[in-house]
């Protein structure tokens, strides 16, 4: 039934794209307006003038085309470098839909299936047991392990419902042990990261919570068994040299490069009270399917552009409508009885599909859209995809400690500029 449900959720999404973009041929666009965009770009260059970031970029792009690029500030405050489109970003979390493409390529092709138990690809995980507190005598809390009751799925890990929380915070057992495995600051390889975290408890039972962490790396190793290549190599064949995506990667490996970094403000690196952004200088042998590559804004706009465009990108097909579909539908709704952890990033108005928030309820006191699918990075990077509007929003900028605040502001900005 669970798999019946998620086609005709991704069915009715498919047709609802399908008639978005058939309606905006005959009816008059929904068009951003150049006095709203004067007050996105006036909310922007105030962010930098007043000392809160030291630049950013943010595009829009409407029917395939270009509607808004402006670059603000500079790279970076000690070199006063004007910010410009080549500028290099840590992506973090907006890795993930990248990997959860990949996986999703596997899943075409036969090679993978969502319902497969991780354990199939990595026989460690049928040997993780789940923690659960309990309260014993003089009140103590004691960490029990008990055994899962399913095995954790490649679902699980595509919607984060595999008990694999990042650990920073929560305050419980397992996620204390999880801090202190300190597995976020690791450069082991792909497959050492895994084993080190498959020793580790399950913070809950598979397919009972939506508790974001590691899941996504665990994808990336999944992808390396599969297809026999590290997660690099089998990006770059199949998803980034044919999309154009040359400067997308785990670390800027030319010196020649290192001068277009963004950098945050001096005060602002931290992305968690113990780690601050990473020095993507440096070589990386942990190569993060979750949070690990940088990227420029006119490579990741090829990636949008594709997802918009239903699979396809300058005549070649990357995946199905279908499968884009499925995963841009929420697979954690009410019907599936999946709680949602103290934190749950996508908010109250929004599920989760396969790799990415999706837009379920309009939040009150804002006209954004249904259908409408995104991810951000902790160091202040996000996206968005409009397929009602035929529009993608990329905003760029180095700022841990201000991106929700921003984010919100832009993105409320942005739709009153479409008269919503």
């Amino acid at each position: 039934m669970s798999r019946r449900r998620a086609f005709l959720a991704a069915l009715v999404l498919l047709v609802g794209v399908a008639g978005a973009k058939a309606g905006s041929e005959t009816r008059a666009a929904r068009t951003l307006s150049a006095e709203g965009l004067a007050t996105v770009s006036t909310y922007i260059r105030n962010e930098v003038a007043t000392g809160k970031i030291p630049g950013a970029i943010l595009l829009l792009q409407q029917h395939g085309k270009s509607v808004y690029c402006e670059n603000f500030g500079v790279r970076d405050v000690a070199t006063a470098i004007p910010m410009s489109a080549d500028t290099i970003f840590r992506l973090y979390s907006m890795s993930k839909p990248i990997t959860s493409v990949m996986t999703m390529m596997l899943v075409e092709e036969g090679r993978l299936a969502l319902e497969d138990p991780v354990a199939k690809y990595i026989p460690a995980f049928a040997e993780m047991k789940v923690g659960v507190e309990r309260r014993g005598t003089a009140d103590k809390v004691a960490l029990t392990l008990e055994p899962q009751q399913r095995p954790v799925t490649i679902k699980d890990l595509l919607r984060h419902t595999a008990g694999l929380p990042y650990g920073a915070t929560g305050g419980s057992r397992v996620r204390e042990l999880y801090a202190v495995a300190d597995l976020f600051n690791s450069d082991l390889s792909n497959a050492d990261f895994v084993a080190k975290l498959a020793t580790l408890p399950l913070a809950e039972q598979p397919g009972t919570v939506w508790d974001y962490g590691f899941a996504t790396d665990v994808l990336g190793r999944v992808v390396e068994i599969i297809s026999g290549k590290t997660l690099f190599q089998f990006e770059k064949e199949r998803l980034l040299d044919p999309l154009g995506m040359s400067e997308t990667a785990f670390h800027v490996a030319d010196a020649a490069k290192f001068p277009r970094i963004a950098e945050p403000m001096p005060e602002d690196r931290n992305i968690s009270p113990t780690t601050q952004m990473r020095d993507v200088r440096r070589p990386v042998t942990w190569e993060s399917g979750g949070a690990g590559l940088v990227g420029t804004v006119g490579d990741y706009a090829r990636f949008a552009q594709m997802l918009l465009n239903g699979g396809t990108y300058e005549g070649r097909r990357y995946l199905k409508p279908e499968t884009i579909a499925l995963m841009a539908s929420d697979h954690v709704g009410p019907e599936t009885n999946i709680g949602r952890d103290q934190n749950y990033y996508p908010g109250g108005s929004s599920g989760f599909g396969l790799g990415f928030a999706v837009r379920t309820s309009v939040p009150p006191g804002t006209s954004w859209p249904l259908g409408e699918y995104r991810w951000d990075g902790v160091g202040g990077t996000f996206f968005f995809i409009d397929p009602e509007d035929d529009l993608f929003g990329i905003f760029m900028v180095q700022t841990p400690s201000q991106r929700g605040r921003i984010q919100l502001a832009l993105k409320t900005l942005i739709y009153q500029a479409m008269g919503r």
